[in-house]
C-alpha cells in the first residue's frame, strides 16, 4: 500500500511515525506519466502498516491512499450471435 504526499518532509514524517510504530516503510519518488521533471513527481510512502494506520497519517500530511486494485477486470458480456427478432403489433 502506497500513501502519496507532494512534500518530501511530509512524506519522511509519515515513513518516521510508520516505523516508530513497529512498520516498514520506504519513502521514493512516484513517476506520473508524462513527467519530465523531477521535481514535480510526488513522494511515496510504501508500507506493510493497516490501511487505517497509512490514511490518518494521508489526512494529516494533505495526501492520497494509492491502493492495488486486485480485483480482475470484469469479463465482456457476450454478443449476440443473430439479429433479435422483434415482434410487432399491429
Amino acid at each position: 500500500m502506497r500513501g502519496i504526499f507532494f512534500d518530501e518532509d511530509h512524506a519522511r514524517s509519515a515513513a518516521r511515525a510508520l516505523v516508530k510504530g513497529g512498520y516498514e516503510a520506504t519513502v521514493g519518488r512516484e513517476r506520473l506519466a508524462g513527467e519530465d521533471d523531477d521535481e514535480d513527481h510526488p513522494w511515496a510512502v510504501v508500507t506493510d502498516a493497516p490501511m487505517i494506520q497509512l490514511e490518518m497519517l494521508v489526512e494529516t500530511y494533505d495526501g492520497w491512499l494509492d491502493l492495488d486494485d486486485e480485483e480482475p477486470a470484469s469479463a465482456p458480456l457476450p454478443l449476440p450471435t443473430e439479429p433479435r427478432r422483434i415482434k410487432r403489433e399491429g
